[in-house]
């Protein structure tokens, strides 16, 4: 898609695909360590759950960016399908659904990572506390709220079912039709 549109934009890329990929890279090495160690035979106890963080957290951070970049499963054969004023209303419908859905997924993440927290709960083999796994929920619903404005505002095109002039229930194959006129060939 290019350089980032805004510098909001570059802030969310860095935080989300950043963290993402180190978080990737965590957990290749780790695996690799698991891998070598078993071979040698001595299998290090906590590369299984290291993975296993990493891996939830590169999921999270990875959600979010794909609403940074309107990468997102959208089933645009329905919008195309409806009438006219709710094809125009799918994308409020888009936004609203998606921004409630995220903070009711920051509300759920903050009261489980403060309750690891009170808890004093820990990883069985790392022996971190468990609230640093678990505030990756809400920091990354937050993430994924502001990507979702950030998105709505630099990449709408990319959100709307694009108006093909074709009658409504022929334009199936819109995401893959259309051009885009920002794209040098």
């Amino acid at each position: 898609m290019g350089k980032p549109q805004t510098r909001f934009d570059a802030i969310l890329r860095i935080l989300l695909d950043g963290i993402a990929g180190i978080a990737m890279t965590g957990i290749i090495i780790v695996v690799l360590l698991q891998v070598a160690s078993r071979l040698l035979g001595t299998p290090v106890s906590w590369t299984e759950e290291a993975t296993r963080y990493l891996f939830v957290w590169m999921i999270f951070l990875g959600v979010a960016a794909g609403f940074r970049t309107v990468e997102t499963a959208r089933v645009t054969v329905f919008i195309d399908m409806m009438p006219d004023l709710m094809r125009r209303l799918s994308v409020p419908i888009y936004v609203v659904s998606s921004v409630l859905f995220f903070a009711l997924t920051a509300w759920t993440g903050w009261r489980l990572a403060k309750q690891q927290y009170m808890m004093n709960e820990t990883a069985a083999t790392l022996l971190i506390p468990m609230w640093l796994i678990g505030t990756i929920m809400p920091i990354a619903a937050i993430l994924a709220i502001l990507a979702i404005f950030e998105s709505l505002r630099t990449r709408r095109r990319y959100i709307e079912l694009p108006d093909l002039g074709l009658p409504p229930g022929q334009a199936v194959e819109a995401d893959i039709a259309v051009p885009d006129p920002e794209r040098k060939p």
